[in-house]
């Protein structure tokens, strides 16, 4: 969509650009034609603070339920919602892979972040990653994003993934409860928020090594004040089998 340069404002915090724009409805319209863009609906939003706004508000919430449909309805069913996290946050989740660095939160490799095509989000994958007495806690985990022949780390995977109504869940309350501190540095990728160690307070199932193919004490996951899921593990290697088959 092209903007003329009298549409034009700074993004920034003063901007208080509300004329001169075409309407919400024309521009759900022309985004609603582009498939939900997200790279269209990034660059529309470094434009001006009105259309960020439109942007939060509007096309990353039309983004999500046409990328996860089934996902959105289940996440906002009986009367449950997105808290906090936001709707661009939880489009960021769906289509990128938040990578790591030697200094940063996994402290393995350097690995950028990089978005993705399309992955998989499952919910019976995430009945895998909580303990017995958090069971009936919904989590959608996505498959791994593997980054392979990583130096002496081996095939590694990122896996990511959010939790329905985190507020009220049983991990979170277990984790309260336990007093796990929060990380002292580092944020979560996706919304800003501060991060859980599942791994320093013993909430990581041995279950979730079968679900993802990896080294039974090489997984590590944070959980975000929002609900929002990061983690990586060291993927097993595959068999002769595996190799034969693809």
């Amino acid at each position: 969509m092209h903007i003329t340069k009298q549409y034009r404002c700074v993004h920034s915090a003063a901007c208080v650009c509300t004329k001169g724009h075409l309407s919400e409805e024309v521009i759900f319209l022309v985004f609603n034609h582009l498939n939900w863009n997200p790279k269209l609906i990034v660059a529309l939003s470094c434009t001006c603070k009105w259309l960020d706004d439109l942007a939060k508000r509007v096309l990353w919430k039309e983004f999500c339920k046409t990328r996860a449909p089934k996902m959105m309805r289940d996440l906002h069913s009986s009367g449950s919602h997105i808290v906090d996290g936001s709707w661009r946050a939880l489009g960021k989740l769906l289509i990128y892979c938040s990578g790591c660095k030697k200094d940063g939160l996994f402290n393995r490799v350097h690995v950028p972040g990089h978005f993705v095509y399309r992955t998989r989000f499952s919910r019976t994958s995430g009945k895998s990653f909580l303990l017995s007495q958090c069971r009936t806690d919904v989590l959608y985990i996505s498959d791994p994003c593997e980054h392979l022949d990583q130096g002496e780390e081996g095939d590694i995977g990122f896996f990511r993934g959010i939790f329905k109504s985190f507020a009220t869940s049983k991990v979170r309350k277990l984790l309260i409860s336990r007093g796990a501190p929060l990380h002292p540095k580092e944020v979560c990728p996706y919304c800003k928020a501060k991060l859980w160690n599942m791994q320093e307070t013993n909430m990581v199932p041995s279950s979730a090594s079968c679900r993802l193919g990896a080294y039974d004490d090489c997984i590590e996951y944070y959980v975000c004040l929002n609900g929002h899921v990061l983690g990586i593990c060291t993927l097993l290697p595959l068999s002769d089998t595996d190799e034969a088959s693809e």
